[in-house]
């Protein structure tokens, strides 16, 4: 494994944490493209809320005019009938006031433009007098609604009953009647004031709406009265099932509502108002479609316009990630060659242990770490018996093969991260032990040198038939009159000491007295 010495006490101020530009580079990407369609989005929103506003305004004005309109056609009416009614209930309606009676009732019919005619029947529901010359044949109205309404209740308010087709001429019509009664309060007939449709429909006519537009006359329960565009199927049918009559207009005569249209399925925006005299309910509704046409117009726009410089930024985004990656590669292969050249610097390559140079840097930095701490620091040099003997024999080649089993018999007896295993120069190697007395770089040698033996490297030229390797041993606390020269010198007496004893064994030396005095081990 490659070992890599740094300084301890780096100086103050050191290089910050790296800031991870490529992560920071992606967030600032998105939150831009984020930030400008959460605009895009509040500014549509916005303007939605401001169209949709508008156009309640308009429908509602739109449906007060309505309102207005209707409660004076239907008051009009309402007072012709209630005028006719006091006379007729006070002079009768015998065969001589016929007469009479059809030509003031075709009168009040040609003032009001608005109006079919007038009618009056009698108890059984058969024509009595008309607005018009000739009374019309059949068998009276006695199955219409409003003739059962008033034989049924006694009120003398007027009734708006659901648009029929006159029997007349077989215009549409919507009628406003009121209850005759004889002088005793009994019922005696029915007087009939018909509204034409066509004339809501020229008067709906009038305002403008889009092609999907409506508008409806509708009476509280829901029976359909008139409507734009007129659809005649449609007439007489009930909306009591619809949003404004089950859910609106219990809470509300007025207001405003977006709401599918249970006619035609539509969705409209609909101003509702109910009549404050009469029972009649007007509508006014534009499709949501027409309403946001300008908005749709702008949000397509605005969304073109977001979309491209959503799409530029993501470019430049793009390419600028593109170029962080690129350097970060750079960057990287740069890391890489670095430590491949420290390593080349500092390691031997044959054998891949720490080389002299990273002995001598490691040396200084143990010895004084050694120093401060008063703790003990071993070295061991060693070096392999017989090795010229051994390269003039097997060569070269097999001279290499036999220092990188050395090495590696040296490695597998450096146990700990602190511990420097050393090619000190040639056939010569080096294990520095930081917090090691001479007892420990004892074992230490002895376990080294039995690896050694272990590998049972064949050499034709050792005593003993095997590489052998000769270890010296030296152990001491430095101090500021030392030198690490002082070590390597030491450790080296040692080990010559081992060699000139025989070698194959491991030497310590250890000062007593001022005398060196030699331990040798042969075990």
């Amino acid at each position: 494994m490659p070992i890599l010495l740094h300084d301890p006490h780096p100086a103050p101020g050191g290089a910050l944490k790296r800031l991870p530009l490529l992560k920071a580079a992606v967030l600032f990407i998105a939150a831009v493209c984020l930030c400008l369609c959460g605009l895009l989005y509040l500014q549509l929103e916005q303007s939605r809320r401001h169209d949709l506003a508008l156009a309640e305004v308009s429908s509602s004005n739109l449906t007060r005019a309505m309102a207005q309109q209707a409660e004076d056609t239907i008051m009009k009416a309402d007072l012709v009938l209630t005028s006719l009614v006091d006379w007729i209930q006070a002079d009768g309606f015998d065969a001589a006031q016929t007469p009479r009676l059809q030509k003031t009732f075709a009168r009040r019919v040609q003032a009001l433009h608005q109006l079919h005619g007038i009618f009056l029947f009698d108890r059984q529901g058969q024509w009595v007098v008309t607005s018009f010359k000739d009374l019309p044949r059949g068998a009276g109205v006695a199955d219409r609604e409003y003739f059962r309404f008033h034989q049924q209740n006694t009120s003398t308010l007027a009734h708006i009953g659901p648009a029929v087709r006159s029997r007349e001429n077989g215009e549409w019509i919507i009628p406003v009647s009121k209850r005759i009664n004889d002088r005793s309060g009994h019922f005696q007939g029915v007087l009939l004031a018909g509204i034409k449709m066509s004339y809501f429909d020229q008067f709906f006519k009038s305002f403008s709406l889009d092609d999907n537009g409506a508008m409806f006359l509708a009476l509280t329960d829901g029976t359909l009265l008139a409507r734009r565009p007129f659809v005649e199927s449609q007439i007489g049918t009930s909306l009591a099932q619809g949003e404004i009559f089950q859910k609106l207009l219990p809470t509300a005569t007025s207001g405003n509502a977006m709401i599918d249209s249970v006619v035609d399925g539509i969705v409209r925006l609909y101003g509702y108002r109910q009549l404050d005299a009469y029972p009649v309910v007007v509508t006014a509704a534009s499709s949501k479609d027409a309403v946001l046409k300008d908005w749709y117009d702008t949000a397509i726009q605005s969304g073109v316009i977001v979309a491209l410089v959503v799409l530029g930024v993501g470019l430049f985004g793009w390419v600028f990630i593109h170029q962080v990656r690129a350097g970060e590669r750079i960057e990287a292969d740069l890391r890489k060659a670095q430590k491949a050249l420290e390593l080349i610097a500092t390691h031997d390559s044959l054998t891949g242990l720490a080389n002299r140079r990273l002995f001598e840097r490691a040396l200084e930095i143990e010895f004084g770490r050694g120093a401060r701490r008063s703790s003990s620091l071993g070295l061991i040099m060693l070096d392999i018996d017989y090795f010229k003997r051994y390269n003039d024999t097997y060569g070269h080649v097999a001279g290499d093969h036999c220092l990188a089993e050395v090495a590696r018999a040296l490695k597998s007896c450096c146990h700990r991260k602190a511990d420097l295993a050393v090619r000190y120069g040639g056939e010569e190697f080096a294990v520095l032990l930081p917090d090691t007395d001479i007892h420990g770089a004892l074992t230490i040698a002895e376990q080294i040198r039995r690896s050694v033996m272990d590998k049972n490297i064949t050499h034709s030229g050792s005593p003993t038939g095997y590489v052998t390797v000769s270890l010296g041993c030296y152990s001491f606390v430095p101090t500021a009159h030392d030198s690490t020269e002082m070590l390597i010198k030491r450790a080296d007496a040692a080990l010559y000491q081992a060699k000139h004893s025989g070698r194959n064994r491991s030497a310590v030396l250890s000062m007593e007295g001022g005398v060196e005095a030699l331990m040798r081990s042969d075990r």
